[in-house]
C-alpha cells in the first residue's frame, strides 16, 4: 500500500484473495492506517480471548487447591476426587493439578538454584532410584519363599489374614513405624518400636498379629525383617513370602498405606 498498489494488485501479488486482503485491513487497521506490527498484536490479543480459560485462572479454585496440596498435603487424586464428591461448583481433573504442579504454578517466586519446589511435596519425587542393572550389594536376608508361590486366594484379596509388613522410617537412629496391612480389608496394624532393628519388629509383629487371623506374611526384604523364621514359629509357622527386589509394587497395599501415613507426619515430625 505505500507504494500505491490497490487491494487487488495486493492479492495477486501476495497470491491471496481480495476478499482476504479486505478483511485483514478491516480488522488489524488502525484509525484508517495499517502497520504490520499493531495488526499482529491485534491478532495476538484476539486469540488469546477466543481461548477457553484455563481452570486454575480462577482466583477462588486456584487458593483452594494450593492450600489443599501445599497446608492439607493432599494428592491430586484426593482432591479432585473431593471436590467431585462434594459436588462443588469447582471441579478440576487430577491431570490439570499435576500439570499446574510441574509448571511450577503453586512454587514461591525467587527460588534457590536447585531447590525443586512444589514438586517434592508429591510423595514419590525427589527420591533416588536405583537403574535397572543396578545390584544389591548391602546384606541380604535368606528368604523362605518368594511371592510367586504364594497361594492364589492372597494373590486374588479372597480372604482375611494375608498381611503385608514394611516400616516407616523417622529420624536417623530413632524410631521407627512397623505397619502390617490385610490384603483384603486394608486394615493396617501399626506400632511404633524405638529401633528398626530385627528383634523390635519380631517383637512387634508377633504383639500385634497374635490375635489376628493369619494365613500369610509378605515383608519387605529389609535386614529387619531377618528374624522371620523365629516369627513363624511363635505364629503357628506362618509362612513368608518375599517379593522381588525393588519390586515395591508387589506389596501395594502396605505402600499405599505408607504413602498415606507419611503424608500426615513429615519426617521431622515423627516419633
Amino acid at each position: 500500500m505505500d507504494i500505491g498498489l490497490n487491494q487487488s494488485e495486493i492479492a495477486i501479488k501476495l497470491g491471496r484473495n481480495k476478499s482476504s486482503i479486505c478483511r485483514e485491513l478491516k480488522r488489524n487497521s488502525l484509525q484508517g492506517s495499517y502497520l504490520p506490527c499493531d495488526a499482529q498484536a491485534l491478532y495476538t490479543t484476539r486469540r488469546k480471548s477466543c481461548r477457553p480459560r484455563k481452570k486454575l485462572d480462577d482466583t477462588v479454585l486456584f487458593q483452594k487447591v494450593k492450600s489443599l496440596f501445599l497446608e492439607h498435603r493432599w494428592s491430586p487424586e484426593q482432591i479432585a476426587a473431593r471436590l467431585k464428591y462434594e459436588e462443588s461448583v469447582y471441579s478440576i481433573s487430577f491431570t490439570t493439578i499435576y500439570r499446574a504442579i510441574y509448571s511450577d504454578l503453586f512454587d514461591e517466586p525467587n527460588l534457590s538454584r536447585g531447590n525443586r519446589g512444589c514438586i517434592r511435596k508429591l510423595r514419590h519425587r525427589g527420591k533416588t532410584r536405583h537403574t535397572k542393572p543396578y545390584e544389591e550389594r548391602r546384606g541380604k536376608i535368606p528368604i523362605t519363599n518368594l511371592i510367586s508361590e504364594r497361594p492364589d486366594a492372597a494373590e486374588k484379596r479372597q480372604r482375611l489374614g494375608d498381611w503385608e509388613a514394611d516400616t516407616v522410617a523417622g529420624k536417623t537412629g530413632r524410631a521407627c513405624l512397623l505397619t502390617l496391612t490385610d490384603r483384603k480389608s486394608r486394615y493396617l496394624l501399626c506400632r511404633k518400636i524405638p529401633k528398626k532393628n530385627a528383634q523390635c519388629v519380631k517383637q512387634a509383629m508377633i504383639e500385634l498379629l497374635k490375635d489376628e487371623p493369619l494365613q500369610s506374611i509378605t515383608p519387605d526384604r529389609g535386614k529387619e525383617f531377618s528374624k522371620h523364621p523365629e516369627i513363624s514359629q511363635q505364629l503357628s509357622l506362618v509362612a513368608f513370602y518375599f517379593p522381588l527386589p525393588h519390586h515395591p509394587w508387589q506389596r501395594g497395599t502396605n505402600k499405599n498405606t505408607n504413602g498415606l501415613l507419611k503424608r500426615i507426619l513429615s519426617k521431622n515430625e515423627r516419633y
